[in-house]
Parts: structure tokens; sequence; C-alpha cells
């Protein structure tokens, strides 16, 4: 039997039966498009510039850091050692000094409860109501707390009163921002299914609102109790009571071993505080 002259050889190109399957090719890498990149290397242009100016402005310059240098170890040199001797006068105005935190957070923490739920829009969807809520928290938000200090030190007199209150005002204005905020990112699926059953405003915010937002309520009481330490012992310079008196005075004395101490007993409850938050923190969420 002839062969069939039809056949047609086979070609060079066709792949082997041993060959294995074909590598697909890959494509050139390719950069950034150039409008991306020249977008990017505007952005960190403007950045630079807007550093330096306000670097020159505000004389905070490397040459402002090295001049000052020298004096800055004088300092350190004048606050060690410590004047160990003042540690028993400064004991009764430190607890002093948590006292107020604990009342004004506290108190603060209380009040901020009703004004993040008014301020919710999933659960206040009225503006005439959320929004002069709002703006009402805003402005406390704006005043600090040395200025609340000092109002009230011009209002009630020199004492820890004005200090709680100061930091009263402070925690609202921060505890109410970061729930009602946290209110708002939550889950509607329950809200949306218990108002589906007939269950009236109060109920949906006891069953449905609290549950999700109360592990970031506790966070942020927290947080702000930890905070308020460290405000509460500078506060005692506008006579807020509290170890800033002593921390003032010492100052004030050029006693700055004196100084050294009482930063260094709030280092230590600062840092106890902390311990102890992050262990609760634990424990409730």
């Amino acid at each position: 039997m002839k062969p069939d002259s039809t056949a047609q050889p086979l070609s060079s190109t066709q792949p082997s039966p041993h060959a294995g399957p074909p590598q697909p090719s890959k494509p050139p890498a390719a950069g950034p498009p150039l409008p991306g990149r020249y977008k990017r290397y505007a952005t960190w242009m403007i950045f630079i510039v807007v550093l330096v100016a306000c670097s020159i402005h505000t004389d905070a310059t490397p040459y402002q850091l090295i001049v000052g240098l020298p004096e800055m170890g004088k300092l350190l040199g004048e606050m060690f050692p410590p004047d160990w001797s003042y540690l028993p006068t400064i004991w009764k105005p430190m607890l002093e000094t948590i006292q107020i935190a604990i009342v004004g957070t506290t108190l603060g923490a209380i009040l901020a409860i009703p004004v993040a739920l008014l301020c919710a829009y999933n659960v206040m969807p009225r503006k005439l109501i959320s929004l002069p809520m709002r703006t009402i928290l805003n402005l406390v938000r704006t005043i600090p707390d040395l200025l609340f200090a000092s109002i009230f030190v011009a209002v009630f007199g020199i004492g820890p009163f004005a200090g709680m209150l100061a930091l009263l005002f402070f925690s609202f204005g921060i505890i109410a921002k970061l729930t009602f905020e946290a209110i708002e990112a939550i889950d509607p699926g329950p809200l949306e299914a218990m108002t589906a059953v007939g269950a009236s405003r109060i109920q949906v915010i006891a069953f449905g609102v609290v549950p999700q937002a109360l592990p970031y309520f506790v966070s942020y009481l927290l947080y702000t109790f930890e905070v308020n330490v460290r405000a509460a012992s500078v506060l005692g310079l506008v006579g807020a009571g509290g170890i800033g008196l002593l921390l003032d005075r010492s100052l004030g004395l050029f006693r700055y071993d004196r100084a050294s101490i009482i930063i260094l007993l709030t280092l230590v409850i600062v840092l106890a505080i902390d311990y102890g938050s992050n262990l609760l923190r634990r424990k409730l969420l």
C-alpha cells in the first residue's frame, strides 16, 4: 500500500507530543501612568514646601534645636538627682489629681450617653434635633481643658472643683463624639428587624443599639480616663487643684529637682493606670 501523497509532513512549528503545555508570555512590567506619577511627585513637593514654610515661620529649624541642646542638658542636670525627700509632700495632691480625673471622667461619660444617641442619624433621623446637638458638641470640643479650668477658677475660685468641672466638659466632648460615630457604624440589620416586628424606639435602643455600641463606649471611657489623669496633672497651673499647684510652685522657685520627682511620680501613676485599663478592657470587651 502506497503512502498518501497528500499527507503533510510535521512542521517544525507544531508542538511535540512530548513537550509540556505552552507557557503564557508575561506582559512587560508597566510602571504607574505618567499623569499619576506626576500627581504623586506634585503632592510630595507641596507637602515639603508647606512643611518648610511652617518651620521657617515658627522658627522650628534644626539650627534652633542645636542651639538649645546645651540649655536642655543644663536643665536635665538640675533635675537629677530628684529630691526624694519631697515625695511624702506630693502624695496627697497626687491622690487629689486622680480623684479629679475619676469624678470628671465619670460624670462626663454619663452626660455623653444621651447626647451621643441624639447626635446619631440612625437613632435620631430628625436633623432638627441632631444637628443642633452636634453643633453644641463641636462648641464644647473647641474649648481646651485649660481654658475651661481658667473659666471655672474665675467663677468658683481656686480648688479641685474647678478642675473637676473642666475635665467633665472635656470628657463629655470626647466621649460623646466618639460614641455617636460608633453608633452610626453599627450593623443596621438588628435595628431594622426589631422595627419590622413593631419594637418601640426605646426597645430598639436598649436591645439593638446599646449591645453593639457598649464595647466602644467602654473603650472610649478608659482612654479618656487615661488622658484626664495627665490633664489633671497640669490643671493646677491655673489654680484648678491637684499636683499641678506643686509643680507650678517648684518651677517658679527653680527647684527642678522637686519638679523631676513630681514628673516621675506622675509617670508611674499613668503607667499603672494604663496597665490596669488594658486588663479591664480585655475582660470587658
